[in-house]
């Protein structure tokens, strides 16, 4: 038998060869799928009058600070506001924070592991028959290092799934600062908006007190009734009432202002004013491309190659393991002796490790890796298409309602010619104060009508600009990559 024993160690190593080769092919077959880096994006937006080529955009400012194209010193100084110390946008930098974090902990997987142990025990042990209780002291000191090479790309993978979940929070830090800006813009354009129509209903109130006055006086003079006293009466009241009630909206804007600029509501004020900013054009083509500079479709692009490196780390769990370990030391009765050669020891060696059985574990869990990836996707694809339609529908918005405010200020006009002439008849006792009123009435709801097509307006240009990722052109708003990513 003993002539056999050699013929054991060449198939044995062999054995060994074959099956380290196999971990190998298995591992460079475990490679995740590649994930979409690229969707099919038109090359114009649909216009009122068909579809609309791409043209020359129209330039940004040059920090990239798009609310300046509305040319408010008030809305800048808040939006840096904003920028400094908004709650919510502190809570993503820290979100993003952790995930750096998270990325250098994947990272130090690298990096041996060594560790430093020191002790000191005292024992007694138990009298025995014939025998004394008796203490012994114990001292010992050691060092443990291991490492586990990264032979299948687990690290790697783990580091790359911690890079692109770095990349997407910074992202999604990004997008936040994006959206919070955008509310702030829109709900102090919407504040100056009220206080515009504030002054309008200024302007209402005097209207109708002389028309009051009017009436009353010609009511006295004997030419008109009681109750065109009374309907005129009521309508400066009802003037008066709907003045007040823009204070309510004009106070909820304000407090809405304060939060996101990180001030407490009932110390936080703003003078009114009733000059209104003007609406940005933007230009008559934007390309598709502009899309991919989204923050939040940056996040969810990355969010699918996390997912990608999530399966291959799952893969990657039917592979044995692989650590080297060494340690050394020394044990001793007494301190004096602790690092006397006697005392010392020291070892050093592989080990490998695989699980065999795990009742479908890792099956499962690759499965789900694989339906998040699945999932990912979904919603990347998805984002694309609803970014898509953000911008088709602001754009088109934008287009129609500067057509529609040119409209809208030609019956302006005709009212106040109406209400003029109204006023006339009336003064001059040929028409009854029914139509003053009617007139009256009208030609307020064009005027409020206005404003609310220039609120609109102002929405429509800034939330365009958001569905762009805050900019239009090529000079500004490409994606940064996160620090240390």
């Amino acid at each position: 038998m003993k002539p056999a024993m050699p013929s054991l160690l060449p198939r044995a190593g062999r054995a060994v060869g074959a099956g380290l080769c196999l971990c190998l092919l298995a591992a460079c077959a475990a490679r995740p799928p590649m994930p979409p880096v690229q969707e099919q994006l038109p090359a114009a937006y649909a216009a009122q009058s068909g579809w609309r080529e791409v043209g020359e955009a129209a330039p940004m400012p040059a920090d990239g600070a798009w609310w300046k194209v509305f040319g408010d010193p008030t809305l800048d100084r808040l939006e840096l506001e904003l920028g400094r110390h908004n709650q919510s946008l502190a809570a993503q930098l820290a979100v993003y924070q952790q995930a750096q974090a998270a990325l250098e902990q994947a990272r130090a997987a690298y990096a041996p592991v060594l560790q430093a142990t020191a002790g000191a025990t005292r024992a007694r042990s138990l009298p025995s028959q014939g025998a004394a209780s008796s203490a012994q002291n114990s001292f010992s000191a050691g060092l443990q290092a291991s490492w586990e090479p990264d032979l299948w790309g687990s690290v790697r993978l783990q580091v790359e799934q911690g890079r692109a979940n770095a990349r997407a929070s910074h992202a999604t830090l990004r997008a936040t600062r994006l959206s919070l800006q955008t509310s702030l813009a829109n709900t102090y354009l919407q504040l100056r908006t009220v206080d515009a129509q504030a002054r309008l209903a200024d302007v209402t109130v005097g209207d109708y007190t002389r028309a009051l006055r009017l009436t009353r006086s010609r009511y006295q003079a004997g030419v008109d009734t009681a109750a065109n006293v009374a309907q005129a009466r009521t309508q400066l009241l009802q003037a008066r009432t709907a003045r007040t009630d823009l204070q309510v909206t004009r106070r909820q804007l304000l407090d809405a202002i304060a939060v996101l600029v990180g001030q407490a509501a009932p110390g936080f004020a703003l003078a009114p004013d009733g000059d209104l900013p003007s609406v940005p054009r933007v230009p008559a083509g934007v390309p598709a491309e502009l899309l991919l500079r989204r923050p939040d479709l940056a996040a969810a692009s990355q969010q699918v190659l996390a997912a990608n490196a999530q399966i291959g780390i799952e893969q990657r769990a039917w592979l044995p393991s692989i650590t080297l370990g060494a340690s050394a030391g020394a044990q001793a009765a007494t301190l004096s002796r602790l690092f006397s050669a006697p005392t010392l020891y020291w070892s050093l060696g592989p080990s490998l490790a695989a699980t065999l059985f795990d009742g479908g574990l890792r099956s499962a869990k690759l499965a789900a890796g694989r339906a998040a990836y699945r999932q990912a996707v979904a919603v990347y694809r998805q984002d694309v298409l609803q970014a898509m339609q953000q911008v088709q529908d602001n754009l088109s918005a934008q287009s129609i309602l500067r057509h529609e405010a040119r409209e809208q200020e030609q019956v302006v006009q005709a009212a106040e010619v109406s209400l003029r002439l109204a006023l006339n008849q009336y003064k001059a006792g040929t028409a009854d104060y029914l139509g003053v009123i009617t007139a009256q009435t009208t030609a307020t709801s064009a005027r409020n009508a206005v404003l609310t097509l220039r609120n609109r307006r102002y929405a429509a240009a800034v939330n365009l600009i958001a569905a762009l990722g805050g900019s239009w052109g090529d000079s500004q708003g490409k994606a940064t990559p996160p620090p240390g990513g």
